[in-house]
């Protein structure tokens, strides 16, 4: 099985406590396991490297489902790599997380009735690190709780020196190949925030708005268009039409009076219209809106500001000084005085984007940014994965990552914060511009300003990989670690986080991948697979369940739900339930324990063992092996489910059990099974170590008297198969199963002796009286021994004596009853299904539900016949 077993350190056996107390242990057990070092990575190991690097939560943030789950899965990766020798490396860190740190400061200021400016830049980024230090990374002590096997000597920060240096190298790099300028373009606003913010930041709601169609020109000359937005009228400098549109043939390069202006406008012909959607024409407000913007640039036409950075009316007399929603009803009502308005839908339900921090709705203002030119770069970032340098696993989700990479937009990167990395570019009295690496001396004298914007933070997160290993120096971390093997992240941030980091990786580390693998997954849902959320009362904070169930329980439950690329539907019955399997592999190892289990010595040869101890060690290599197979395929759920079955099922419910006869007879089988039961519960242990850490530490270090399961051998499946021995104990189990329901459906107490008859000779149940007897409390049969039933079953027969056990005339009339009613419940069903009008009329599902209902009564009556001819007859 494994040579561990064998080399391994034994001690006596501790006695384990009667039941398993997940707080008493997880926590001085996680801060012995960083004591010992065992998360540490060498980087001057011989070892082969396995490298993560964590996706790095947000400095302000707190362990939520989604961060567990994804923890979870890292986690089992890495332990299990450790486990098999290799120096693994998973390394962890926070962002940032620029507009969020400063949002929360600045609320902290305004408890105080001051604001940032009354600080000052300066002190107010001093006052952030003053939060940051005092606040920040709560976070981190939850991975703590989670159990996360991570390298806390190699903690990163994205504001921390190395990893600014990083940043200024990358940006002077990229200006200087002119993949990095100035212009001005199209961004999403946030007018409480008051700066740029990326897509990601972008949360998308319907909204209740309104639709008002307005007439533009006079006479022959005019044209409808509707808008959600009337206030950004006063900023329109076309009305755009199809070429091909015959309604606005005519109307084509003239120019129309515009509402409530002194301006006329030109009506052209743009091939991005479509004709077919509303009245076939549409204003066109390049300042205001992103595909405005992109016809404005094709034909030329000025770009008018109409809205100052909160969002405030700068033009136009009678609106200037509105708010924007304030302007869009006195704009309405000025229209409609003037006999403008054609037709007004209210409430019209859209979509309209907010700030994910502060739920502003965000306006489209063109302002003059700093942008990356993607080109190159996203060709590169689609280039890897085509070629096979990178898998993106499940390989479906490909597509999604071809269809962003190959029409991605230059992206910007320039944010009007004070927290976060400052663009270094310096602005000269004489309008020069100087960018400034690292190791350079930035330009002083009169004149001379620093660019007063901060750098988006997936700026700084797109260098994460390869960064947080020392880059732009070429350490001895980043020779070892890089190229990181896997990044596993949601299927959401694929667009955004994963593709920068594609890019960046790809350049600076001159085209090496900055990972092998992108294992992306789904994300956490309630148990009815709707979205969680605080408001509706869903959200669940996963340290209260570890504080209730146990962090293990907690694992098990989102790694056993984690199907790639899906999302995973968790409830807290299911948390409840991984909690009893818990409670289930401490009982059967104390049972193990209190019994002789031992990992002492080489196994036995097979041929001293019993038919019972080669189908568990066939059954436990056959796992070995389906377990390693799904950790290459990333398949967590199914794995985590093999492991819960084959310890619930086979070993704690099947091994243990039949092993108790042996046990009880002692002897030279009951030594053989006391060393198989051992090395089943070691290996087991092991298999389950990555997912659920602590319970197996605690049970494995007392199984074995080992250092600590964290850095013991991982199992090898030894090629030992007995499908003899498998098929033997299929067949015992199909007995046991078969007299079990019969018991059960007489009426039988689980406990309650039957006096019974075993045929068992010339079978190969033979060897297993003494078991089939003990598991089914069946008792020898006496002198007045009368057969009232007989089962045949598996090429044996079992003859059971129930006449001092149950009331048989009582029992028939029972069971008269209930087949009376399935048989009642069939005619009904019956009759339905087979009523054409019923059928022509009934929802598929009624439909659907009925006949459910007939199989299902068509099962009971079938049931209930075959235990009444079981009974003795009267």
């Amino acid at each position: 099985m494994t040579e561990n077993a064998q080399q391994q350190p034994t001690a006596p056996h501790t006695e384990l406590p009667t039941q398993y107390a997940p707080a008493d242990v997880e926590g001085p057990l996680y801060e012995r396991w960083v004591e010992r070092g065992y998360f540490e990575a060498d980087a001057k190991s011989d070892k082969p490297a396995y490298t993560i690097v964590i996706p790095p939560p947000n400095v302000t943030g707190s362990l939520h489902l989604g961060h567990a789950f994804q923890h979870t899965l890292m986690d089992a990766l890495t332990r299990r790599k450790r486990m098999q020798g290799h120096e693994a490396l998973w390394l962890p860190g926070m962002d940032h997380a620029g507009i969020a740190t400063q949002n929360v400061v600045e609320r902290e200021l305004g408890k105080e009735g001051k604001s940032r400016h009354d600080l000052g830049r300066e002190a107010f980024v001093e006052r952030v690190w003053q939060w940051k230090d005092e606040y920040g990374g709560r976070i981190l002590g939850q991975m703590r709780r989670l159990g996360d096997g991570v390298d806390w000597t190699r903690e990163r920060f994205t504001m921390d020196e190395g990893l600014s240096q990083a940043v200024q190298t990358i940006f002077k790099r990229l200006f200087d190949d002119e993949l990095i300028y100035r212009a001005e373009r199209i961004i999403n606003w946030c007018p409480r925030c008051l700066t740029a913010i990326s897509d990601i930041e972008v949360e998308y709601q319907d909204d209740d708005g309104e639709l008002v169609s307005i007439k533009y020109g006079e006479g022959d000359d005019t044209l409808v268009v509707a808008t959600t937005r009337a206030e950004t009228m006063l900023g329109d400098t076309a009305v755009a039409v199809h070429p091909d549109d015959e309604r606005y043939r005519h109307l084509i390069g003239k120019r129309i009076k515009l509402p409530l202006t002194d301006r006329s406008i030109p009506v052209v012909a743009d091939a991005h219209v479509d004709p077919e959607f509303g009245t076939g024409a549409v204003k066109v407000t390049p300042a205001h809106d992103p595909n405005d913007f992109a016809i404005g640039q094709r034909h030329g036409l000025e770009s008018l500001t109409v809205m100052d950075e909160r969002g405030v009316i700068t033009v136009h007399g009678p609106f200037e000084g509105l708010d924007r929603f304030e302007a869009r009803s006195a704009i309405v009502a000025a229209l409609r005085a003037e006999g403008r308005i054609v037709a007004e839908k209210r409430p019209y339900v859209h979509s309209v984007g907010h700030c994910s921090r502060c739920k502003t709705t965000l306006e489209p203002r063109l302002s003059m940014q700093w942008w990356v030119k993607v080109g190159p770069l996203a060709q590169a970032a689609g280039d890897a994965v085509r070629d096979g340098r990178v898998r993106i696993h499940p390989a479906d989700m490909s597509k999604r990552y071809f269809d962003w990479v190959d029409n991605m937009h230059d992206w910007c990167i320039s944010r009007q914060l004070w927290w976060g990395h400052r663009i270094p570019v310096w602005y000269g009295p004489d309008g020069e511009v100087v960018c400034v690496g690292p190791d350079e001396e930035p330009p002083t004298g009169e004149g001379w300003t620093q660019d007063p914007d901060v750098l988006d933070t997936w700026f700084s997160s797109g260098l994460w990989p390869f960064s947080t290993l020392g880059w732009p120096e070429q350490t001895p971390d980043l020779k070892k670690f890089y190229s990181t093997d896997v990044l596993l992240t949601g299927h959401d941030i694929i667009f955004f986080w994963v593709a920068r980091m594609m890019m960046f990786g790809l350049y600076a580390m001159d085209g090496e991948v900055p990972f092998k693998t992108i294992a992306l997954t789904g994300l956490v849902r309630d148990q009815f697979g709707k979205k969680m959320s605080k408001s509706s009362g869903t959200a669940v904070d996963p340290l209260d369940w570890m504080d209730t169930y146990g962090s293990d329980a907690v694992r098990f439950t989102l790694a056993r739900g984690a199907n790639p690329g899906t999302d995973v539907p968790i409830g807290e019955d299911w948390v409840q339930a991984s909690r009893n399997f818990a409670n289930k592999i401490w009982n059967a190892t104390r049972f193990a324990l209190m019994n002789g289990a031992t990992v002492d010595g080489p196994l036995p040869d097979a041929s001293a063992m019993s038919a019972t101890d080669r189908w568990i060690l066939s059954r436990l290599n056959k796992t070995v092996a389906q377990v390693d197979a799904f950790y290459e395929d990333f398949q967590f759920a199914k794995l985590s489910d093999a492991l819960f079955h084959f310890a619930w099922d086979e070993v704690f419910d099947w091994y243990v059990e039949l092993s108790k006869t042996t046990f009880q007879a002692g002897g030279e089988p009951a030594e053989v099974s006391k060393r198989v039961l051992g090395e089943v519960l070691d290996v087991t242990l092991k298999l389950l170590h990555p997912v659920v850490p602590f319970v197996t530490e605690t049970l494995w270090t007392t199984l074995t008297g080992g250092e600590s399961v964290v850095v013991a051998d991982w199992p090898q499946d030894s090629g030992f198969r007995d499908d003899a021995a498998e098929r033997e104990i299929e067949t015992l189990q199909s007995v046991i199963t078969e007299v079990r329901r019969f018991r059960a459906d007489q009426g039988l107490q689980p406990g309650q002796r039957v006096p019974a008859r075993l045929a068992l000779d010339g079978t190969a149940l033979a060897p297993h009286e003494a078991a089939i007897r003990q598991l089914l409390r069946l008792q020898p049969e006496g002198e007045d021994f009368t057969a009232t039933a007989t089962l045949p079953v598996a090429g044996a027969e079992v003859a059971l004596d129930l006449s001092g056990t149950i009331d048989v005339a009582a029992e028939r009339k029972r069971l008269a009853k209930d087949l009376a009613a399935a048989e009642k419940e069939k005619s009904q069903a019956t009759a339905k299904l087979g009523n054409e009008a019923f059928l022509a009329k009934a929802p598929d599902n009624v439909v659907e539900k009925i006949r459910g209902r007939l199989a299902k009564a068509e099962d009971d009556i079938t049931r209930i016949r075959a235990q009444l001819d079981r009974l003795p007859q009267q």
